[in-house]
């Protein structure tokens, strides 16, 4: 939503808006001149934009159907549309990349809009979230091309029709608003469907779709093959429809950003530009904030955080810190997000976790749910097999973490346990 803001300042356009609780996100756009507040109330509306034939009101599904101000648009004959619609019709007349799938969304298309903007594509991109090489979720660099992500949740990513798309998963997730995973999956087919004529679809190997597939030492069309690790970066090859490079390198941990990472180069590709340059711009990208981000790196500390809030993420993130800090005393620290899907995946949940050496659990962090009776994260806590768990306030994680005194440290989960990264960092940089 922030960088749908930035684009219509950014054209002009007067901007204002709600939101929940202050975020260094909402800062900068207050920064930019945009007025947010925090508070649902009409009244706090500014007189500018109460006209509904000059005001457009654009909102996601995590605004709740009771929200008094979307109510009074609502019943104030406003134009009213959905985040993924008003994307569609910005994107409808560019050639569009989609990044589709229950997980990596973010962080392949962050890849993608990197390696379009180093090789020189004119584009637009919206991100869902903060890209370390732009330092921002919002990339003006000309209209011909847009890079969007193109989110399930609630069927949204059905507004839009790219010329190109991949899709990274279709894990299930959102059973609250599926109901189980074949309508999940189903959601996914009509996507595929959303494509432009002659649109080229990217499909990871084994995902039961038709498209073009990649993957890691199988049979993809495009493939990376022997991997080897070295001071932290992978070096491998890759391997296209065409030929294979040699030398790759790439700097994001864990298997799951090298398929990312993978999927990206594949459709950078169509819009032209030399392998040689997209090859240097993969092994210059710094990644996205909350994205296996080191906050603290020294010999004796790690400190990663984590935007992980799915059993399968949390899973990609152990197999990360195996692989790149083996043998390590890994401390997790998850907050759960949303009561419904720690209710549909509880078990799931609780075997990912009991895989780290020791597990804090702050508060399920609600977001737009009510509580459901009898889930809580004590009854997750319950249920994670590893005996050194414990359930924390957040303002008592500093003291807890130091006192476990661990190798690696992960913070994971989506809700707003961001906001307690640069407290801890102060805190535990002191210690290490």
């Amino acid at each position: 939503m922030s960088a749908l803001a930035r684009y219509f300042k950014f054209i002009g356009k007067n901007v204002a808006g709600y939101d929940k609780t202050v975020t260094p996100l909402t800062t900068e756009l207050q920064n930019l001149g945009i007025a947010v507040h925090y508070e649902d109330s009409v009244a706090l509306i500014s007189q500018t934009f109460l006209t509904p034939e000059n005001t457009l009101v654009v909102y996601t599904p995590a605004v709740s159907k009771d929200h008094n101000e979307l109510q009074y648009f609502t019943g104030h004959a406003f134009t009213i549309k959905k985040r993924a619609e008003v994307l569609g019709i910005i994107t409808r007349d560019t050639f569009c990349f989609a990044v589709a799938g229950t997980h990596g969304k973010t962080t392949t298309s962050c890849i993608l809009a990197h390696l379009l903007k180093e090789t020189g594509t004119p584009l637009t991109a919206f991100l869902g979230g903060i890209s370390e090489d732009f330092d921002s979720n919002f990339l003006l660099e000309g209209n011909e091309y847009s890079v969007v992500e193109a989110d399930e949740f609630d069927r949204s990513f059905l507004q839009l029709s790219p010329n190109v798309a991949c899709i990274t998963s279709m894990d299930a997730d959102h059973l609250d608003i599926y109901g189980d995973s074949d309508s999940l999956k189903a959601s996914f087919f009509e996507f595929a469907k959303r494509l432009k004529p002659q649109g080229k679809l990217f499909v990871r190997h084994g995902l039961p779709l038709a498209g073009v597939t990649y993957g890691i030492e199988d049979n993809s069309d495009y493939c990376i093959r022997n991997i080897k690790i070295e001071h932290g970066t992978y070096i491998f090859d890759l391997g296209t429809p065409e030929t294979t490079l040699k030398g790759v390198k790439f700097n994001k941990p864990g298997r799951h950003n090298l398929l990312n990472g993978l999927v990206a180069f594949a459709m950078a590709i169509e819009a032209g530009p030399p392998l040689d340059r997209l090859v240097e711009a993969l092994e210059t990208f710094k990644g996205v904030q909350r994205r296996f981000s080191y906050i603290i790196k020294e010999k004796d500390f790690v400190f990663i955080d984590d935007y992980a809030h799915h059993p399968t993420e949390i899973n990609a993130v152990y197999e990360a810190i195996k692989e790149m800090h083996p043998n390590k005393k890994t401390l997790a620290v998850f907050q759960p997000h949303l009561f419904s899907r720690t209710k549909d995946f509880v078990t799931d949940f609780a075997s990912s976790l009991s895989k780290f050496d020791s597990i804090l659990l702050l508060e399920i962090y609600p977001a737009r749910e009510k509580p459901i009776e009898g889930v809580s994260a004590e009854w997750l806590l319950d249920k994670i097999a590893n005996p050194v768990k414990k359930l924390v306030k957040k303002e008592a994680l500093a003291k807890e973490i130091k006192k476990q005194n661990p190798e690696v440290l992960v913070t994971m989960g989506a809700g707003d346990i961001g906001l307690e990264i640069e407290k801890l960092k102060v805190a535990l940089s002191y210690e290490n």
